[in-house]
């Protein structure tokens, strides 16, 4: 069978989305990694260029991906266990590192139980998988995460079961809650605790108190789901993120490992009746093979760093970098928006200065992100830093250098 009529097809669809300013450009490809030294934190080479480029761009806030006991444990538990786990959970595919990791981060985000999933994406999906029903209602914030979006839609929730809230407004949510139709039993309130474009953070303690008057009114429940993804282990005094910061805590917590801690995979920690009806519902835990012994070791060991002494030396160095670089964006009197993540975004409000400034930085040896119409709505282009603990002063002050010359 040719091909030729729909690669005609794709190429055009393709060039709509350039024309549209929404297509992605080729990826650069990370060849080399350069250990820290002379006071300054790693940098990366890029395949095709000579030069050493430090990092602005990267979710491994507590930078733990080459820490030498993470790989200690991966490599131990490859020897183990092989490299993959050649079945699903149910057809003897779950070894002891699942079980140990599942445990090991439910204690940590305090809840009963937790399932591991590939990815914080595929946990969103069969968290809705597991949870949705007719006579389920569901209300989320506008700037929830692409896949919270998409766990709505594969669980097939009709129109008229959820609404949207304007972003972080306390006043919208209590109308959206006060507005649920009758006959609904059972409503989810779900929400990101970091919201990844703009490093603000969902005011968890006001969302409980809101919801505090209905949670009696529906059979089933009203509950709280947190995507805390770029939250846990990045925040808090402890990195218990989202729930730590604000005092208060959600019912679900659906997170990743593959951000501050640094390895593959996503968890859903909650009651063990919830973690039961996923690992029996879930088509995205039930139909596809999971992590490897390797990851589970790797995130065990992370985890275990994360809440310990040395990990809460890291949180402070990586909040003392995060105000330090906060700082001297606004003695540059550059806008910012106010958060204590280590998302940092830089407001330019322009898409030609954006990615003219993006340009100039890979220039100077600095990877960020930018962020244009049609992508973000036009005066909300904006430059997006993100810090993690590896960050030195002198590398916070390098960035700082770049930004003064080139805005």
């Amino acid at each position: 069978m040719s091909l030729e009529k729909l690669n005609a097809g794709l190429a055009r669809d393709v060039e709509a989305l350039a024309a549209e300013g929404r297509a992605k450009a080729p990826e650069r490809v990370l060849s080399g990694y350069v250990p820290p030294r002379d006071g300054r934190g790693p940098r990366y080479r890029i395949e095709g260029n000579d030069q050493e480029f430090l990092r602005m761009n990267s979710n491994s806030y507590l930078s733990l991906s080459h820490d030498e006991r993470l790989l200690h444990r991966a490599d131990v538990a490859a020897k183990d266990f092989g490299v993959g786990p050649g079945a699903v959970r149910f057809i003897d595919g779950t070894f002891t590192p699942h079980v140990a990791l599942e445990r090991r981060v439910a204690a940590f985000c305090g809840k009963p139980a937790a399932k591991i999933f590939n990815s914080a994406y595929t946990s969103n999906l069969g968290l809705a998988l597991a949870i949705q029903n007719r006579q389920t209602y569901w209300i989320g914030d506008e700037l929830n995460h692409n896949c919270i979006i998409r766990a709505m839609r594969i669980a097939n929730v009709p129109r008229e079961n959820k609404a949207i809230y304007r972003h972080n407004d306390m006043a919208h949510l209590e109308e959206c809650v006060e507005q649920v139709p009758d006959g609904i039993e059972r409503v989810v309130v779900i929400f990101d605790g970091v919201f990844s474009m703009r490093g603000d953070t969902a005011p968890l303690d006001e969302i409980d108190a809101i919801l505090a008057p209905h949670r009696d009114r529906f059979a089933e429940g009203l509950i709280t789901v947190v995507d805390d993804s770029h939250g846990i282990g990045a925040y808090g005094q402890t990195g218990r993120g989202t729930e730590e910061y604000a005092g208060a805590k959600a019912d679900v917590v659906v997170g990743t490992f593959g951000k501050a801690f640094g390895v593959n995979g996503g968890f859903v920690a909650s009651s063990s009746e919830v973690v039961e009806a996923v690992r029996q519902k879930a088509d995205t835990y039930i139909y596809t093979n999971p992590l490897s012994a390797a990851d589970c070791a790797a995130a065990i060991e992370a985890l275990d760093i994360t809440d310990s002494d040395e990990g809460r030396q890291r949180l402070r160095h990586l909040h003392d970098r995060i105000a330090q670089f906060r700082a001297g964006i606004g003695s540059l009197g550059m806008e910012s928006i106010p958060g204590p993540h280590p998302v940092v975004p830089l407001l330019v409000r322009d898409t030609d200065r954006t990615r003219a400034m993006v340009g100039a930085f890979f220039e100077h040896g600095v990877l960020v992100v930018g962020l244009t119409f049609p992508v973000v709505p036009k005066g909300d282009e904006t430059i997006r830093f993100q810090v993690n603990a590896a960050h030195t002063e002198a590398d916070v002050d390098e960035v700082l250098r770049v930004l003064e010359r080139i805005r």
